[in-house]
């Protein structure tokens, strides 16, 4: 059971108390939900300007090859994406998968630019233990594993944080979309990507544990900069159309099934040399039986995980696996799965919500126009 005395703690533990964070368990640590300003105002400045997220709970790690052999062509014996094929100073989407055909984590996978055969890994913070035992007992006699704790990873998401980064970094202008840099900044050696789980431009800030909260207060120092906790962060990105692990995405969901079919590589999808080829390669060709889409609740009510959709006659088609008010859209907003004979956008359905039956429909996603910096 997770209990205040049990949980793990961020570097920035002790700045999010003097900041006013309200504290809640979160993937085995006790992190900020909000701050003072609240989720709403939150959400808003983000989209607005520059919003902060502590994101150091997630896992963090390095993967060396041993010998002469890639370590990209090594790494896509777990996933279906191209990661042989990333340059250095690239980075990529992807899903871990098992053997059926599941999806174990989603991940981000950098190609290191400065250290030779190595991939910078970060994980999602409730897998990580998972992930890390799983990637070492696979490259056991291949390659080296190097975990990152206690390493700080802050997130600078909103369409200020160019403006804002470059007053510490002159060279946040060039860093691209999916492009990622080791630099020093504040006399610590940081590595910046540009990527975002929010739908706005933005960057993650990996930094030794002992300077992120110097970093941290350097990019609070600018008026266009405000912490954002887990709550925004929530319907930031459900409103850009991304996932959740352990809610939109789990070990018998497919990549097919979760609309991810954009990170199985064409080639890969020629040689069907992934984990769980067999059942996603007949999906692409046959169609899955069910798929995650958009789901618009026409009324005022929000339709929280776990309501069930029914079609216009009654029975049930599916379940909500990610739902609340979208402050941007103006509205509520929801994930979830259906049947693929009711994935269509504009597909009226029923939602069962606090025991009523109350009307939605398939909404194309993202709710929200994401705007990266391409």
């Amino acid at each position: 059971m997770e209990t205040p005395e049990n949980l793990k703690k961020t570097p920035l533990f002790n700045l999010h108390a003097e900041l006013g964070g309200k504290m809640v368990p979160f993937a085995g640590y006790n992190m900020p939900v909000q701050y003072p300003m609240g989720v709403m105002k939150e959400h808003l400045h983000t989209r607005a300007a520059a919003g902060l997220f502590d994101v150091s709970h997630m896992g963090q790690a390095f993967l060396r090859a041993r010998g002469d052999q890639d370590i990209g062509k090594l790494f896509e014996r777990l996933v279906p994406g191209n990661i042989a094929g990333l340059k250095p100073g690239q980075l990529r989407y992807t899903l871990l998968l098992n053997n059926t055909g599941g999806i174990m984590d989603d991940l981000m996978v950098t190609r290191h630019e400065d250290k030779d055969n190595t991939l910078f890994l970060v994980v999602n913070a409730a897998c990580k233990e998972q992930d890390f035992a799983h990637i070492r007992d696979k490259f056991k006699d291949e390659a080296d594993l190097e975990i990152f704790n206690g390493r700080g990873l802050i997130a600078l998401q909103g369409p200020e944080a160019e403006t804002v980064l470059s007053r510490l970094w002159n060279g946040s202008a060039n860093l691209k979309f999916m492009q990622a840099r080791g630099v020093d900044i504040l006399g610590y050696e940081c590595f910046i990507s540009r990527s975002g789980y929010t739908g706005e431009d933005g960057f993650e800030i990996s930094v030794p544990g002992e300077g992120a909260e110097d970093l941290v207060r350097a990019l609070l120092a600018f008026d266009e900069v405000k912490a954002i906790g887990l709550g925004a962060r929530d319907s930031l990105r459900l409103e850009a159309g991304l996932c959740l692990y352990g809610h939109d995405l789990d070990e018998g969901t497919s990549p097919v099934e979760a609309d991810l079919v954009w990170t199985i590589a064409k080639a890969r999808r020629k040689t069907g040399d992934f984990p769980g080829a067999g059942r996603i390669l007949k999906e692409l060709e046959e169609g899955a039986a069910r798929k995650r889409v958009g789901i618009k609740p026409l009324g005022r009510a929000l339709a929280r995980e776990g309501t069930e959709i029914s079609d216009q006659e009654g029975s049930k088609i599916g379940v909500i696996t990610s739902g609340g008010f979208g402050p941007s859209f103006g509205g509520p907003v929801a994930m979830g799965y259906v049947a693929s004979a009711h994935s269509a956008t504009g597909t009226r359905v029923g939602l069962l919500v606090r025991g009523k039956m109350l009307e939605g429909e398939v909404y194309a996603l993202p709710f929200v126009k994401q705007d990266y910096k391409r």
